[in-house]
């Protein structure tokens, strides 16, 4: 988040307690938003997340002030807490917002594309596979998704893949683990900006507290990769002369745009508050897009010439509302599309819900009981961790989907983290190595069904080539078992 208000407001919040509720009554709400969840998401399928998730938190938080009022605790107190979580993510929700506009201006500044079309030509048949995950990792690190990442690149080397007679499944777990690696280290995925608001903690924290279990599971990932394949006999040559041609002719590349994301990680390195990072980001980009790519900024609005109005309009309309840049590739399409802040609305939409969810769970005091339960089975700081683990894995299998793998488990488990005087970083990583990754693995979840349907590959045969999504959990485990940077709650206040 912008400042440090998130975390200290989790080392002084007081979860309230009211007549204690038994175990059973204070799971009550949990299981009946899981199960309301499970029976969406099987109605809605990938179109869960679109607005109907959301209700149904508001359903749950409905169920848990029905526990609430049996137990005598007000209508006033649960929606006091409502608003005290509510306003702890203040700072994370003008970061996603900032973070639609930076997506936007580094689109029409041809940053994204720049990024891809240096990614492609790294690409070399004895080491295809090794190639794939650093290019989807680079595509997923620039555009914060890798279901964009999968449904552009990732279709296109599945394809170069099987020409060369390597078998789609191994394609398509490169694919994956490079996306999702990128994914979860881009400030501008949703599900990177998700994980540290539920844990309590800040976005920039959380990215450079990941780094210590997801960069050495990329590395293995990458020299697994590399030994397989060493060990193909390929046939034909990668060609990927049509996309960078398509490329080439729409944008402006040069390398004087990567002087933009290079100040922003120059800003973050100095440790500049997140929103004044991603505002110099977004202006700058804004700026690129003026001087190298004046045509697409003028085609935004529909001109053929740049001119002031069409300029301050091409580039406030892709600040804020959905942007697309049409090539000659309609594979690229796709990829060549942002949001803007527009594009952030459902996330915050979602943020707000749970915590009306969360606050009313907090309320009531089934948060309380759960969590006294919850330690009082974990009775080791990996045994927490496990919990959590655990807890993640339950609900991409469950509820089906990652949003809310990372949202339930993030709301039950920090005061968790609080009490053992673990910083929230340990919880945000720990969801998202095992929330975020694994939803991939699993062929009824929204993500193992949409990238199983967009690649053609079901996920049986890429489940144990998407190396770095099984391999993400063990990892944190591991550094849980062995006490590897497990970080303090007092070295999180004072180095945050």
């Amino acid at each position: 988040m912008a400042d440090k208000k998130p975390n200290k407001f989790r080392q002084q919040e007081k979860i309230i307690e009211n007549r204690e509720l038994n175990i059973w009554e204070a799971l009550i709400p949990v299981i009946a938003l899981v199960g309301m969840l499970a029976y969406n998401v099987y109605v809605f399928g990938d179109d869960a997340i679109g607005g109907s998730n959301q209700f149904i938190l508001l359903m749950g938080g409905a169920v848990a002030a029905i526990v609430g009022f049996l137990n005598k605790v007000s209508y006033k107190s649960m929606i006091a807490e409502v608003a005290e979580n509510v306003k702890s993510t203040t700072g994370a929700l003008l970061i996603l917002l900032m973070v639609g506009a930076l997506a936007g201006t580094w689109l029409i500044s041809g940053i994204i594309p720049a990024m891809i079309y240096y990614g492609l030509q790294i690409l070399n048949p004895t080491i295809f596979l090794g190639a794939s995950v650093i290019i989807c990792a680079i595509i997923s690190i620039a555009t914060g998704s890798s279901w964009t990442t999968a449904a552009t690149v990732g279709i296109a080397l599945v394809g170069i893949g099987d020409a060369l007679g390597i078998s789609p499944g191994m394609t398509a777990g490169a694919v994956l683990s490079g996306a999702y690696f990128g994914d979860k280290m881009s400030p501008l995925s949703d599900t990177t900006n998700l994980a540290p608001t539920m844990a309590g903690g800040d976005l920039f924290g959380h990215i450079r507290y990941m780094t210590y279990t997801t960069i050495p599971t990329i590395v293995i990932t990458l020299i697994i990769f590399i030994i397989i394949g060493l060990n193909l006999e390929t046939t034909g040559i990668a060609d990927t002369t049509s996309i960078l041609d398509t490329i080439d002719s729409t944008f402006t590349i040069n390398g004087w745009l990567f002087l933009v994301p290079l100040a922003v990680i120059g800003l973050i390195i100095k440790k500049a508050p997140p929103l004044i990072a991603l505002l110099i980001g977004t202006l700058l980009g804004a700026l690129f897009a003026l001087i190298f790519q004046p045509e697409i900024v003028a085609g935004i609005t529909g001109g053929s010439e740049l001119t002031f109005e069409s300029a301050y309009r091409g580039i406030l309309n892709a600040i804020t509302i959905e942007t697309s840049i049409n090539t000659d590739n309609a594979a690229l399409n796709d990829l060549f599309s942002a949001k803007g802040m527009k594009g952030m609305l459902g996330t915050i939409w979602l943020i707000v819900c749970a915590m009306v969810f969360g606050g009313i769970m907090d309320g009531i005091g089934a948060l309380s009981r759960i969590t006294k339960s919850l330690l009082g089975m974990a009775k080791t700081t990996f045994g927490l961790f496990a919990s959590t683990v655990g807890s993640c894995l339950a609900l991409n299998i469950t509820a089906s989907d990652q949003y809310l793998a990372i949202v339930v488990p993030g709301k039950m488990f920090a005061q968790a983290y609080a009490d053992r005087g673990l910083a929230p970083e340990n919880l945000s990583r720990t969801l998202e190595d095992s929330g975020t990754v694994t939803s991939v693995l699993i062929p009824w979840n929204t993500c193992g069904a949409y990238h199983s349907g967009v690649l053609g590959v079901s996920v049986a045969d890429y489940f144990f080539f998407a190396i770095f999504n099984w391999l993400s959990p063990i990892t944190t485990l591991i550094f849980a078992a062995l006490g590897i940077k497990i970080k303090q709650l007092s070295q999180s206040t004072t180095t945050t």
